[in-house]
């Protein structure tokens, strides 16, 4: 990708086309909304100019956030003490800009550091702030919007719900909007969490993100590759997420551990976790509704054996110690990042950014939906020896061209 400015045009803030009610104006977070890291999710969509003037559009999309957030009343308020929103109508930030490139020099080698010019702030800015969008207008006419939501609020189901809903009402497809409930906190009571740090793991620098392509027959082939029929445990081959994570892990492992004479006493001495975001709400008896709001996700924390030595107490001990590396997978496969259709078709493109954390990696589905993006988050030494592991390379792209979504 050539190296493009964003100019900002204009700020304002998009208040709800209807105040909130007072009896809902306290919404008290819940315990999963108060341990979740003081961040931005951050996606970036991308539209091709099209016969609707970008003046329209941009009308469009403020008009109708308006009206989401009157629904999605939570969204227009500001998170106060890691306790509660104050759904005092403030609203959300809106931004104009203008990207000085076309659409095409983005899609044709994406890089996701270079997304980050498309949001209205660091994902790390998140401050009192609920929500903020930024509408970026490319020089040929195409346009990317990116939408921005404190992970204090909501997590990945809960977006795509508030976003999809949004886009609903710009089309004019009432019908298709979801209802929010806004229970959660009555599912998992707050708690007093003064005093605890939620910042762990968000690293501002040294922080680079690449983004990996894994089509079908890949994802066929690793998904092959891992199922073991004679596992008494396991009696069903794994998904192609299970079998990307399994790939991944064991790539990083093999191109960062330390090598040589050393190696089996420094890793001996490391504790090692693989964790995965997961959406407790089929998971829950009885199981919970998309309609549900707010984090009703969890992570799952896996061991790998290789790496285990010791009893509870030596394994709390390097936790102390800093001996203790995790590597986080959050998958937003079969989600519908495609379907944010405000008024003038899909979506060409869907991407995120690059994040705050390390050894993080975000997948993401491709445009066709049968084959996966990784972006992996690393720390910059890791980075260049795992973007140059030959078997990862044997089976990933590391920058597909994505231009002929458009062509």
């Amino acid at each position: 990708m050539k190296v493009f400015e964003v100019e900002v045009l204009s700020k304002e803030t998009i208040k709800p086309a209807s105040p909130t009610p007072d009896h809902l104006r306290h919404y008290s977070l819940s315990f999963l909304d108060q341990i979740s890291p003081p961040v931005f999710m951050p996606l970036v969509i991308f539209f091709p100019k099209d016969d609707i003037s970008n003046e329209e559009k941009c009308g469009r999309i403020k008009k109708s956030l308006s009206e989401a957030l009157a629904r999605f009343y939570p969204m227009a308020g500001r998170v106060k003490d890691n306790m509660y929103i104050d759904c005092n109508d403030e609203g959300a930030h809106y931004v104009e800009a203008r990207a000085h490139c076309d659409l095409v020099d983005v899609l044709k080698n994406p890089v996701p550091g270079s997304l980050n010019k498309f949001l209205p702030f660091g994902l790390d800015d998140v401050n009192e702030l609920a929500a903020a969008v930024q509408v970026n207008i490319f020089n040929c006419g195409g346009l990317a919007i990116s939408l921005l939501m404190s992970h204090k609020v909501a997590d990945a189901l809960s977006y795509f719900t508030f976003l999809n809903s949004w886009a609903a009402i710009a089309r004019g497809e009432t019908n298709l909007i979801i209802n929010p409930c806004f229970d959660s906190a009555t599912l998992f009571p707050p708690v007093d969490m003064s005093g605890l740090r939620l910042n762990m793991g968000i690293v501002k620098e040294n922080i680079v993100t690449k983004r990996f392509v894994f089509d079908a027959p890949v994802l066929a082939s690793l998904r092959e590759k891992y199922n073991d029929a004679t596992s008494e445990e396991y009696q069903r081959p794994p998904t192609r997420v299970e079998a990307l994570s399994t790939f991944l892990w064991s790539r990083y492992m093999a191109s960062t551990q330390v090598k040589e004479e050393a190696a089996d006493e420094d890793n001996n001495n490391k504790l090692y976790s693989v964790l995965h975001a997961v959406n407790l709400r089929t998971r829950m008896d009885p199981a919970l509704s998309e309609r549900h709001f707010g984090n009703i996700s969890r992570i799952a924390v896996t061991r790998p054996n290789t790496y285990i030595s010791g009893d509870a107490g030596e394994r709390g001990e390097k936790i102390s110690k800093g001996d203790f590396v995790s590597f986080s997978f959050t998958s937003l496969c079969r989600f519908p990042i495609y379907e944010a259709d405000f008024g003038w078709g899909k979506p060409v493109w869907v991407g995120s950014a690059s994040l705050t954390f390390k050894n993080l990696i975000v997948f993401l589905d491709t445009k066709s939906g049968d084959g996966i993006e990784a972006w992996a988050n690393l720390k910059a030494e890791d980075m260049a020896k795992f973007e140059n592991d030959k078997e990862l390379l044997a089976y990933a792209s590391p920058n597909i061209n994505v231009k002929s979504y458009i062509l």
